[in-house]
């Protein structure tokens, strides 16, 4: 059932199958690391095509590998079931996992990002089947409920299965919302590398009466804050823009007023391209840090100590332009009109477990503007025609 707006009368409309399984999957609250029952759908439909389904549990993590044909080349669609949280209910114009459809939209949590480009993939390849029952090379699906969270048990784990038993990827597609203002505008060939460190810079608890007495972290960090904001890491790389770097945390204090705290907490980032290594992002950050330190001790003689800790979410990965963004290319613009522009832009994707195997891979999905949103949603029109632009490059690549 499609649910409307309001109780006024409506004309009757019949959901295209890419609808439907979209709102089917939209229902189901699969907030990472849960999937429930999102990948059981996806898979019943597969096997009615004849894929093959190996299901792979890791953890609390639920994946599954599938695939049609032992030829080679091996073209693979990615993509995860799992959803962020929805945030608070109320401000929700509808509740985030009973799909609505208003004005042309619908809406509900994973719309976007991306349980309409899943449904687009599973219906496209139905079409493509049905018009080519015996394909030139395989097809396949990686599909994971990790990757809006740790992305620890998903697609890294699958990928390292694959390459255990040398089962090569040639092409691949994820399904993330790549485009930003049309459908079909951009088209992801690569992604910044991402580096998260987390500082604990110590100092000496005091009262605020007595501060000779005490080492304020909160006033030794003014300067290093300033020297790692302003650092020009690299002019970037390709296509690739320069790394930057971001705070995007900063806890200390008792929640006292008269307290001068004892140490301070601070969590950054760095999108890095592949100008840099994540070995001479560390280096250069504990060398600024340094420096910073010691000159605070000329100027108070006060000595601070710190940790330094990391962790790296993703290396930076590029596929320079190949048959597959050029399929992609040709069947966008057959589809919209468009001329896509080729990007690497925005956040770490499942892609940087896939293409280190040696793989092509591009991102190509709905619009990003409502991601992650209260009332995310997707134009329906733009469903329809992302399946029929899957379908023109599964044409393109194994007809």
């Amino acid at each position: 059932m499609v649910y409307w707006q309001d109780d006024r009368p409506k004309p009757p409309i019949q959901p295209s199958p890419t609808l439907e399984l979209a709102l089917d999957l939209i229902r189901r609250p699969s907030i990472t690391p849960k999937d429930a029952g999102c990948q059981e759908a996806l898979i019943a439909r597969l096997q009615n095509l004849g894929f093959q389904v190996e299901p792979l549990r890791f953890g609390e993590v639920d994946n599954f590998w599938a695939r049609l044909g032992d030829q080679e080349p091996l073209f693979a669609f990615a993509g995860h079931t799992d959803v962020v949280p929805p945030g608070p209910l109320d401000q929700w114009q509808s509740p985030p996992f009973a799909p609505e459809i208003r004005d042309g939209f619908l809406y509900g949590r994973g719309a976007a990002d991306m349980k309409g480009s899943l449904a687009a993939m599973v219906t496209a390849c139905e079409r493509f089947l049905s018009d080519h029952p015996q394909p030139r090379g395989s097809l396949a699906f990686l599909i994971t409920s990790d990757e809006e969270g740790p992305a620890t048990e998903g697609t890294v784990k699958v990928v390292e299965q694959l390459e255990a038993r040398s089962e090569k990827i040639r092409w691949c597609l994820v399904g993330e919302p790549s485009s930003a203002r049309h459908l079909g505008d951009t088209l992801k060939n690569g992604r910044r590398g991402s580096l998260n460190g987390h500082l604990i810079l110590r100092g000496t608890q005091g009262h605020v009466a007595y501060p000779h007495l005490a080492q304020n972290p909160i006033h030794a960090i003014g300067a290093m804050l300033t020297t790692l904001a302003d650092e020009v890491w690299d002019q970037g790389h390709e296509c690739f823009p320069p790394t930057s770097f971001q705070i995007s945390n900063v806890h200390s204090g008792t929640g006292a007023v008269n307290v001068i705290p004892g140490h301070l907490e601070m969590h950054f980032n760095f999108r890095f391209s592949p100008a840099v290594t994540v070995e001479s992002l560390q280096e250069r950050t504990r060398l600024l840090i340094e420096t910073s330190l010691l000159n605070e001790e000329v100027k108070t003689g006060q000595v601070f100590q710190y940790d330094l800790d990391w962790s790296l979410s993703g290396l930076a990965f590029f596929t320079p332009p190949g048959e597959l963004s050029a399929a992609a290319l040709t069947a966008i613009h057959a589809e919209t009109g468009l001329e896509a522009q080729l990007s690497t832009s925005g956040g770490t994707s499942d892609g940087r477990f896939i293409a280190p195997t040696g793989a092509q891979v591009i991102e190509l999905g709905l619009l990003n503007t409502t991601i992650h949103q209260i009332n995310e949603r997707i134009a329906i029109a733009d469903l329809e025609t992302l399946s029929r632009i899957y379908q023109t490059i599964l044409n393109r690549l194994l007809a």
